[in-house]
């Protein structure tokens, strides 16, 4: 595998499609929802601040290491948020699921859980990865817990590894899930969108549109 280009992966609740500069204004819209660039521990761009996370996005995708995407509902067509494929190293092949986020009100509803479906299906069934990583500040319990009920697992922290936007040095756990794993995670996320789909539709593994 020599380059890893956009892709459209649709799943039971959210589709993931390719970033744009198009989408600017509906990711506008979805960081204004909770204001979750005002918590010091994460990394999440103001409304004003899209623009430029959007083309630094797609500098690295043009870079070969980052394929980054927008998070989109099937119920309505909102736009949820944003999530990647980073730090892609083609040769193993391995790469980290990252630089997440989802506006507040879709907390709880499956379309997290559903999106990571879709982003580990693929790593793991198409890609042929070993391994997926996850990275996450110390203090940002939500985020550590969110990835520890994927059933990651954490392989250490390194410390002071990165400088937040307000000077302080991050702690950044690292956790990942390797192929030998990737049945039970799937099974376990699997069981996750069971409960949200009050419709009954069948679960779908993921696909590529």
């Amino acid at each position: 595998m020599t380059s890893l280009e956009p892709l459209t992966l649709r799943g039971s609740l959210v589709t993931l499609e390719p970033l744009s500069h198009s989408h600017h204004d509906e990711l506008v819209d979805a960081v204004r929802d909770g204001e979750l660039w005002n918590l010091w521990y994460t990394v999440v761009p103001t409304p004003e601040q899209m623009k430029a996370e959007i083309e630094r996005r797609l500098a690295q995708q043009a870079a070969g290491s980052m394929l980054p995407f927008v998070n989109r509902r099937n119920s309505d067509g909102l736009v949820l948020g944003m999530t990647t494929y980073m730090d892609i190293d083609l040769e193993l092949p391995r790469l980290e699921i990252g630089s997440t986020w989802n506006r507040a009100s879709a907390s709880g509803t499956g379309t997290n859980a559903d999106a990571k479906l879709l982003l580990l299906t693929h790593a793991f069934e198409v890609l042929g990865c070993p391994a997926v990583e996850f990275r996450t500040h110390w203090m940002n319990a939500q985020s550590r817990a969110a990835i520890e009920r994927l059933g990651a697992k954490l392989d250490g922290v390194l410390r002071s590894h990165r400088r937040m936007a307000d000077g302080s040095l991050r702690d950044t756990c690292v956790y990942s899930i390797i192929e030998s794993e990737w049945s039970q995670v799937r099974a376990g996320l699997r069981h996750r969108l069971a409960r949200h789909l009050a419709n009954g539709a069948p679960i779908q593994a993921g696909g590529i549109g």
